[in-house]
């Protein structure tokens, strides 16, 4: 991964700490991360992104992925769905969502996913396109920068290879902005 804040690295500039166990609060002293992949027509890679979000390693309560899947043929539809339930019967928590229209493409589908009830108990929002495999410990790597700084909204990162890119993002960001949402 490489990322960089103003010319110096992000760790730097900014406070990073790695999460700690806490005896105490077990899990629930981590923070809710949702995972939104949204989908359209992604016959060759849907597997392998939907299996890497599946493979991220953070306590298993506190994760939650969304696949936003907006394909029009059907057998990649029902493609896409199956590989959900496969991991859902392995005790994933990922919910498969579909819409009957396709406004305003990919923007729509992640405007539409953070509307529905169950993500306002998300902290953190990273969104994923389809072609993109995160590493296991991605989000150990990530969440600290937002929780140890509250005045940042988003960490952008770009990988060195394709087009590929993520967003992870305070959820207080989106819900606290004047139009209610970057998707506007």
């Amino acid at each position: 991964m490489e990322a960089q804040a103003f010319g110096r690295k992000p760790e730097k500039r900014y406070k990073w700490e790695p999460r700690r166990d806490s005896l105490e609060n077990g899990n629930s002293a981590y923070p809710l991360v949702l995972i939104q992949i949204p989908m359209f027509n992604e016959k060759e890679v849907h597997k392998l992104s939907i299996g890497a979000a599946c493979g991220l390693s953070w306590p298993s309560d506190r994760i939650m992925i969304q696949v936003l899947n907006d394909s029009t043929d059907s057998t990649i539809k029902e493609s896409v769905e199956l590989e959900c339930e496969r991991w859902a019967n392995k005790g994933i928590n990922i919910k498969h969502e579909t819409r009957d229209n396709r406004n305003g493409y990919k923007a729509g589908a992640l405007k539409r996913g953070m509307k529905l009830s169950y993500v306002k108990q998300c902290k953190y929002v990273a969104i994923f396109d389809a072609d993109f495999q995160p590493e296991p410990d991605f989000l150990w790597r990530t969440v600290p920068f937002l929780v140890h700084n509250p005045e940042i909204a988003l960490v952008q990162a770009s990988w060195k290879f394709g087009t590929s890119l993520f967003y992870l993002i305070s959820c207080s960001f989106l819900c606290n902005s004047p139009s209610n949402s970057m998707f506007s």
